[in-house]
């Protein structure tokens, strides 16, 4: 019976959520699995995954092939890098304590990318809220500005028209006063 490490698709239409499972190679996509490993999410940025790393190089110890996929999961969890250290330990090229501790720094530094990225991200969401904010300050500023201008046209038009109408009641009584004159 040959092992592959793959995805299991679960969740909805355009949300996909995986298990990483060691099946058999001839069961279902879907379908029976020998062990859960870990799940994977990529509708998060970065994608969530979670990982039984300790389970995923036993089964490759066993002689597991990984999918493409599953095997960029497991190099991103350090599932593969682990399972070549065993090899040297077993090799008797490097000691348990200096795989553990290449693994360890390993972990760290990508521990370090991972933050990283997560930063380069909330700081780049929190550019782009703050430049939509100033402008639409200024779009406001502009609105504000062209309202006062309205306003102040509107005053200017009104005061002329409110000096012709003075101008012409002034008019009128002298009109009324020398027609009065000429009729009497």
């Amino acid at each position: 019976m040959s092992v592959k490490i793959r995805l299991q698709r679960h969740g909805k239409k355009g949300k996909p959520f995986y298990w990483v499972v060691a099946a058999d190679a001839r069961s279902k996509r879907d379908g029976k699995y020998l062990e859960k490993i870990g799940t994977y999410n990529p509708n998060t940025n970065p994608a969530t995954i979670d990982l039984n790393v300790d389970s995923a190089v036993q089964w490759l110890h066993n002689g597991a092939q990984p999918t493409d996929t599953a095997r960029a999961i497991l190099s991103y969890k350090g599932a593969l890098l682990k399972h070549h250290l065993d090899g040297g330990v077993r090799k008797g090229a490097l000691t348990q304590e200096q795989a553990d501790a290449k693994f360890a720094t390993w972990l760290e530094a990508k521990a370090g990318t991972v933050d990283a990225k997560k930063d380069g991200l909330s700081k780049a969401k929190a550019d782009v809220k703050a430049k939509a904010l100033k402008a639409e300050q200024e779009v406001n500023a502009k609105r504000i500005a062209a309202a006062a201008q309205a306003e102040a046209d509107a005053i200017a038009a009104a005061a002329p028209a409110e000096e012709v109408a003075e101008v012409e009641a002034e008019e009128a009584p002298a009109a009324e006063e020398s027609n009065e004159e000429t009729q009497a």
